[in-house]
């Protein structure tokens, strides 16, 4: 493999100097330049695998410098370095096309990294992106269930539960029952019971009459009646007011209900699904929810797994949600490397399918380059454990968490977090539920799946504490710097240098 050709322009001398060091020392061929103008003109007979830039210098500036390159070589990558840093220099670095925005001071050890990753660019991916595929995905066995019963329920108009955490794709499924129900082509209309003022539910339920109500200039049809012959899908059915529960209860057995205001009654023809995050058995028992209504819509219940329980599905959900990112950007596709999806697959996934999307949007407009790495990551996957046995542990010291996850920097780790004896006891017991786990699944190899896991999430607490020196990180760690490197290397984390 031939040496990664790299040109430096900087109308600082040293910084030059320390920089064509630090790359010769890593094998790579440097050249040079004091200014836009030699750089332009080299640029004419050749060009190089990526270019270093300066944003301030004499005369052409280095985004002036970045436009004129990508007009010869739209694909040159350009890594942008200034001493000011400040939003405007940054947002203008991105939108004019850099690779990475570079502020100083800089860890010379990460350029040459940095510089690796922006030469990849170029190369053809592997990996030909496929079409995106179906919206909803799942080869666990758990998704398998929910598909089979969508299918058994294919030729059914019955009233149907749908159970799961915030963020599993509930309405998904009621969208599913749908289309492949007798139903099809005929309204779907989704409601959410927790997102709408109480005192408007029922107009929005059932409608109303003109002059019913300051404010009701007109009639307004109600939902049941825009979803006659079709499906009402009403989510999270566990906030719904008492008053309104006696209602539905009524609708649900005989088909009729009354407008706000109205005396005639009005018969729909409507299919429901309701679905809700929380334990609606528990709501009966504390009185908070009608039995005889929680019944008529328990007929059939379908419950949706939360994404941790499922982590085999998460390449597949993963790349699909990069491939329609892209798309609505107009990007090409970020590709996940195999040490960073090890690290989603671990992940516990408090907000489950809905977060991995948010996640998959944020790398396609963060990520610099165009394979995810891990320090690519946003916080919320890199300050939390990423092992299944850490995740474990972390979920016991938070029980809390729910809808987002907890995020507690090294460096700030407030004195509220339990000490450390607590923090080892509790990672101790984690670790050794989950061997026996293990065991019991007839699985092998444990300390071979355990020991890269630790040390890889030993070596990113250190590096993020030391904001990336290597030096420093080794020293925390106990290791020598060469040992560092060698398992940064080993563990698919990063190049050697």
């Amino acid at each position: 493999m031939n040496a990664l050709n790299v040109w430096i322009v900087d109308d600082d001398e040293s910084i030059r100097w320390v920089i064509e060091k630090s790359l010769s020392r890593s094998g790579m061929k440097v050249t040079s330049f004091p200014g836009a103008a030699e750089l332009l003109d080299a640029l004419a007979d050749s060009a190089p695998d990526v270019l270093v830039s300066d944003i301030r210098m004499p005369g052409v500036d280095g985004l002036t410098l970045m436009t004129r390159v990508h007009a010869a070589h739209p694909e040159l990558p350009v890594i942008i370095m200034t001493a000011h840093s400040d939003l405007d220099a940054a947002v203008a670095s991105y939108k004019g096309g850099a690779f990475e925005y570079l502020p100083k001071p800089f860890d010379v050890d990460g350029v040459a990294d940095l510089v690796r990753r922006a030469a990849r660019t170029r190369e053809v991916a592997d990996e030909v992106p496929a079409e995106p595929p179906a919206t909803m995905i799942g080869e666990a066995p758990a998704m398998q269930d929910v598909f089979r019963a969508i299918g058994r329920l294919s030729q059914s108009h019955i009233t149907v539960l749908i159970t799961g955490e915030s963020g599993t794709g509930k309405e998904l499924v009621a969208r599913a029952l749908h289309t492949n129900s007798p139903r099809t082509g005929k309204p779907f209309i989704a409601i959410n019971t927790a997102a709408i003022p109480k005192d408007l539910l029922e107009s929005e339920f059932f409608g109303h009459e003109r002059g019913s109500f300051t404010g009701a200039a007109t009639q307004r049809k109600g939902r049941f009646e825009q979803a006659d012959g079709g499906t009402l899908f009403l989510d999270e059915i566990g906030d719904m007011p008492a008053d309104l529960q006696t209602r539905l209860l009524r609708v649900l057995s005989t088909g009729e209900f009354y407008r706000v205001g109205g005396v005639a009654p009005i018969r729909v023809d409507v299919r429901v699904i309701a679905a809700t995050h929380q334990d609606l058995d528990e709501l009966v028992r504390e009185g908070r929810f009608r039995e005889d209504l929680y019944h008529r819509l328990n007929v059939i219940r379908v419950r949706i797994p939360p994404l941790r329980e499922r982590p085999e599905d998460i390449p597949q959900l993963a790349r699909s949600f990069l491939l329609r990112a892209a798309e609505e950007l107009k990007t090409e596709p970020k590709r996940v490397r195999a040490d960073v999806m090890q690290r989603l697959k671990a992940f516990n996934w408090p907000g489950n399918v809905r977060q991995l999307e948010n996640i998959c949007r944020w790398l396609t407009v963060m990520a610099p380059g165009q394979d995810v790495h891990p320090q690519d990551l946003p916080p919320e996957l890199t300050q939390v454990p990423s092992s299944p046995a850490k995740a474990a542990a972390h979920a016991a010291l938070l029980p809390g968490v729910s809808a987002s996850p907890v995020t507690v920097p090294v460096a700030t780790m407030p004195a509220a977090v339990p000490a450390a004896s607590a923090v080892a006891e509790s990672w101790n017991d984690s670790l050794h539920e989950w061997a026996r786990r293990e065991l019991a699944a007839g699985h092998s190899d444990l300390l071979g799946t355990a020991i890269p896991l630790f040390e890889r999430t030993m070596i990113d607490v250190a590096l993020h504490a030391t904001k990336g020196q290597r030096q420093e990180a080794a020293k925390r760690l106990g290791w020598g710097r060469n040992t560092l490197t060698r398992k940064i290397k080993e563990l698919g984390m990063g190049d050697d240098e």
